[in-house]
């Protein structure tokens, strides 16, 4: 189940992250608007979703080793599992997405301007129940 529906679309080799486009000024945005165009010198238009890039260059990274502290909410029963953040910057777009690094991932692995491609992902995992995984998006350097 999508973590957040209407936000990516597809299987591994088609999977793509969605976005929305104003017809009036080609501002693109992710995540989707679909109420009206951000841009703020637009009168706005009429917005269409359109798949993003597959591929981009990393803008910016970390870490995250440490569970965060209050008012962010995380499950206290739940081990902590450090994971690496990755910024995106889709050029054709001209916009930067973020979104964790797969699995096994490091900010070792990483460097700035690196090319890198957008794969699914499990955000949250029930191993009793198949039902709650939760799917989103990973970033992955280009093979």
């Amino acid at each position: 189940m999508p973590a957040v529906a209407g936000w990516f679309t597809g299987e591994e080799d088609g999977f793509r992250l969605l976005g929305t486009r104003c017809q009036a000024c080609a501002s693109v945005f992710f995540p989707r608007e679909d109420d009206h165009c951000r841009n703020p010198h637009c009168a706005g238009g009429v917005l269409e979703e359109v798949p993003l890039s597959r591929y981009g260059r990393v803008w910016s990274y970390t870490d995250s080793r440490y569970r965060p502290p209050s008012p962010y909410v995380s499950n206290p029963d739940l081990p902590w599992v450090p994971y690496t953040l990755i910024a995106v910057e889709l050029e054709a777009e001209r916009i930067v997405v973020l979104g964790q690094a797969a699995p096994g991932v490091t900010t070792a692995d990483l460097a700035v301007g690196m090319e890198v491609e957008v794969i699914p992902g499990v955000l949250q995992k029930d191993p009793e129940a198949a039902l709650t995984t939760l799917t989103t998006w990973n970033w992955r350097p280009r093979r």
